[in-house]
């Protein structure tokens, strides 16, 4: 380690936490006639947070000023003292290609290879689906026990493999937060944080107030009772762009409603009317280039409501008040049932 001046690029430790130099710029101000040493000009680095939680943090700081600074010794590539055998680099080659995912090949699965679920074919559907969409849009609405959430961690590690989703935020009820937190470390690897008060007066106590958590790491969980709240509501819609800045690309990548049926409208004969759920929901849904909702009982008995359930979805196909085409809601909904799948010798389904 060395105090030295760093160049862009490389890891400084600065107020105790990682950051890496975006650019460096050199003091204008003219330097008294006693000293005519230029290297005691004074520096202003840019710096970027290099922290999981502190995701999109930026830093400016003057080098020389800020006391405990300190930068990562140069890292330099072994020397060349010989070369691999052709069987070794074969191998090696292999290897990269079958880590490797093309986004243009929609048929090389790889997420089901790399996680820690016993996946069943039924549970492939809704991933194949996914890749054929350029923008995913899907209801998942298998029957219950049928593994939603194995499903929805499949399209997610996909889609994070294939470079095309880095930020997720999981909406789900408060009863189910560390379940789903669980399954996605457990089986698939993805570290989450689950959003509420507690990590919002942890993050307050060791950020300083005016510290944002939905800025503070990409992939989040939360419950829709929380979510609804004035005060989360309010500091989501602060990393929003404002009316003057340009929406797209959308700011957020994926956004996965569990029980999606507790966000739809509730029904009342010809109408629906929205409750404080669907109103979260509806602030949320256009700034996520992903959707996916999973619910196992997406219809409540009201045509109004599975409608604009549906819209919430996809604004582009379907629309309140009218009634979904058959052919575009089947290109968004993957449904089936127990009694529809073929049991294994055991009597477990297949």
């Amino acid at each position: 380690m060395d105090s030295n001046l760093p160049e862009p690029g490389q890891i400084v430790i600065v107020r105790q936490r990682p950051f890496v130099v975006n650019d460096i710029e050199t003091s204008t101000l003219p330097l008294p006639s006693s000293v005519q040493d230029q290297s005691t000009r004074q520096h202003l680095l840019r710096l970027s947070s290099m922290e999981d939680e502190g995701l999109g943090e930026e830093l400016s700081v003057v080098w020389e000023l800020e006391p405990g600074v300190a930068c990562l010794d140069r890292a330099q590539l072994p020397a060349l003292k010989g070369f691999d055998s052709p069987r070794m680099f074969d191998a090696f080659l292999h290897a990269v290609e079958w880590g490797a995912v093309s986004s243009a090949d929609d048929k090389a699965l790889q997420a089901p290879f790399r996680s820690g679920a016993d996946v069943d074919d039924y549970q492939l559907d809704p991933i194949v689906r996914a890749l054929t969409m350029p923008r995913v849009n899907l209801l998942v609405a298998d029957d219950v026990g049928l593994g939603k959430t194995i499903e929805a961690g499949l399209v997610a590690q996909e889609l994070i493999l294939r470079h095309r989703v880095r930020s997720i935020l999981i909406v789900c009820p408060s009863s189910i937060q560390v379940q789903w937190k669980e399954e996605m470390r457990d089986k698939f690897g993805l570290e989450f944080r689950i959003i509420d008060s507690a990590l919002f007066a942890d993050l307050r106590r060791r950020r300083g107030i005016h510290v944002n958590p939905w800025e503070h790491f990409p992939r989040l969980i939360t419950s829709i009772d929380f979510l609804k709240r004035e005060r989360p509501m309010r500091l989501f819609r602060e990393t929003l762009p404002a009316g003057d800045q340009p929406s797209f690309p959308r700011p957020y990548d994926l956004l996965i409603v569990d029980e999606a049926h507790n966000v739809a409208p509730s029904g009342r004969g010809k109408y629906a009317t929205d409750s404080q759920r669907t109103t979260a929901v509806r602030t949320l849904t256009p700034y996520f280039e992903h959707k996916l909702f999973l619910s196992a009982t997406p219809h409540n008995g009201y045509s109004e409501s599975f409608s604009a359930l549906l819209e919430l979805l996809d604004n582009q196909r379907f629309a309140r008040a009218v009634p979904p085409n058959k052919t575009q809601l089947e290109a968004v909904m993957v449904r089936r049932m127990k009694s529809e799948l073929e049991l294994r010798w055991d009597g477990s389904l297949t």
